[in-house]
């Protein structure tokens, strides 16, 4: 009996969250709510190669080739059960992903979108808690709807961009 008692005297603690302890009721109310994770971007240097990579090696739906001169880039979504990757290739000289592979020569992760149910209230509060956004107003993204992008130095080194979702 010596064994047990000590076993029960010296075994850990279990803790558990109570519900007016939960993580959500600790976070600040926003006017706007974050949404669900819409694409992981990935610049690439050979677009065909790219998606033939997800086509033809992973068997993934791969969708046709979209220009967006506005944003200087060439995108392609690959469909997952989830959610989607989108690979961007430079579209022009002044082209953001032009000047990411210059410095990532192999391409790599460009940025992550997330979905926001109301993109003009979320600007209006990231203002006021100094995240830096690229632009003034939202630009219409790949989805014909208004996105934004957020500092990668405000945001852990992540360059994030908002949807309207």
């Amino acid at each position: 009996s010596g064994l047990i008692t000590r076993l029960q005297t010296s075994a850990p603690t279990i803790r558990t969250l109570s519900s007016s302890n939960s993580f959500s009721q600790n976070m600040p109310s926003c006017v706007w709510k974050l949404g669900r994770l819409n694409h992981v971007a990935i610049a690439v240097p050979d677009l065909e190669k790219a998606q033939s990579l997800y086509k033809d090696v992973l068997g993934a739906q791969v969708s046709e080739t979209v220009a967006l001169p506005e944003h200087g880039v060439y995108t392609v979504f690959v469909e997952l059960g989830n959610t989607k990757l989108e690979l961007l290739h430079p579209l022009g000289e002044k082209s953001p992903i032009a000047s990411f592979l210059q410095k990532n020569k192999a391409g790599g992760m460009h940025h992550i979108c997330i979905e926001v149910d109301d993109i003009k209230a979320a600007m209006t509060e990231l203002k006021k808690k100094k995240i830096r956004i690229l632009s003034e107003e939202p630009k219409i993204g790949a989805h014909g709807k208004p996105v934004i992008f957020l500092h990668p130095k405000d945001c852990h080194g992540v360059l994030v961009e908002l949807e309207q979702a």
